[in-house]
């Protein structure tokens, strides 16, 4: 008999293993009902459209539910697939202790670092924005605390000075594909070896908002370009440049100092890549792509040709709220 398994996600990071699952697995699979956010505006049109995981469901007749929330009817119509195992991964709904229980196998989630690191909302974004240099994905057992399940296994995928979390979560959705490739038949046969997480190395991230699309050139320039990186495409980060906001869309530090007059964020000059600017510690950061409002995010030898930025202009620095911690972060609050 085949597994009858359910998918709960909403972001286009695990269509590489929904593919590999439908098409490759190594054991039987049938891929019953596809569980994602509801269609949401996009875009600066704000136009109502379906995200990645529901088209890919659809054009493949798989049934797909869109629950704005996860109610007791929803459960029973998950019952009703009488699914073996669910595989969650950016799914957005927190899940009640019946709901994960439904499956006869229970289920797990794909959380993409390596716990227990970046427990929380957007491991992605965090882990190039605080400058590491690997991160992963975690294949754990769902429990109600936040990603603090037992983990049976993990994909490691390195962080490269320039990689921006669109790079990183490519490298990621790919990692996925060997990771349930292991564990597969384990899962279905009940015998996956989960190990539980050591809560002293516990760190958690939250929701990015616009509110982090700010740049603090005190810090040194691997910390600047690090956040620059991370936080592109969304919020990315940005500066006011003489009355002009500019976004940052890729960025990296060079070896040589600044002069030692310099301030952070004075601009001082540029090479063939980029724009440079005085960063903290007497580093020097390089702003390698940069957009107007209403243009689009170009390599800074282009942006540069039509639209100077004199040498000796001062960037100003934003005070960056933190992005890590060693609690989870309180809920934003419902405006």
């Amino acid at each position: 008999m085949s597994l009858r398994v359910v998918f709960l996600g909403s972001d286009g990071i695990a269509l590489p293993m929904l593919e590999w699952l439908v098409s490759q697995a190594t054991v039987p699979v049938e891929l019953v009902a596809v569980y994602t956010q509801p269609d949401r505006p996009v875009g600066r049109g704000q136009k109502v459209q379906a995200n990645a995981i529901k088209a890919w469901a659809q054009g493949r007749g798989i049934p797909v539910l869109q629950p704005e929330r996860l109610t007791d009817a929803t459960r029973a119509e998950l019952a009703a697939f009488a699914p073996d195992l669910g595989l969650v991964m950016a799914y957005g709904h927190i899940l009640r202790d019946e709901f994960i229980a439904t499956p006869r196998l229970g289920m797990v989630n794909f959380h993409a670092s390596l716990l227990p690191a970046l427990r929380g909302a957007s491991p992605i974004q965090t882990s190039v924005a605080i400058g590491e240099t690997r991160t992963g994905v975690s294949l754990m057992r769902i429990v109600r605390e936040l990603d603090a399940g037992p983990v049976a296994d993990c994909a490691e995928v390195s962080i490269h000075p320039r990689d921006t979390a669109l790079e990183v979560e490519a490298a990621l959705a790919a990692g996925c594909v060997p990771l349930l490739q292991r564990n597969l038949a384990a899962l279905a046969a009940g015998t996956a070896d989960f190990v539980d997480q050591d809560r002293a190395d516990a760190s958690f991230c939250r929701k990015l908002s616009k509110e982090d699309a700010v740049i603090d050139f005190s810090k040194p320039a691997a910390a600047c370009a690090a956040r620059i990186n991370g936080l592109f495409p969304w919020p990315a980060t940005s500066a006011d440049i003489a009355g002009t906001p500019v976004k940052f869309g890729l960025a990296d530090s060079l070896g040589t100092a600044a002069p030692a007059s310099a301030v952070p964020g004075q601009v001082l000059g540029s090479d063939d890549e980029g724009l440079l600017v005085a960063a903290g510690q007497g580093t020097v950061l390089r702003l390698l792509r940069l957009q107007r409002p209403g243009g689009k995010m170009l390599p800074a030898r282009e942006f540069l040709r039509g639209h100077a930025i004199p040498e000796g202009t001062v960037i100003p620095s934003t005070p960056e709220p933190p992005l890590v911690g060693p609690v989870p972060f309180p809920r934003p609050k419902v405006k």
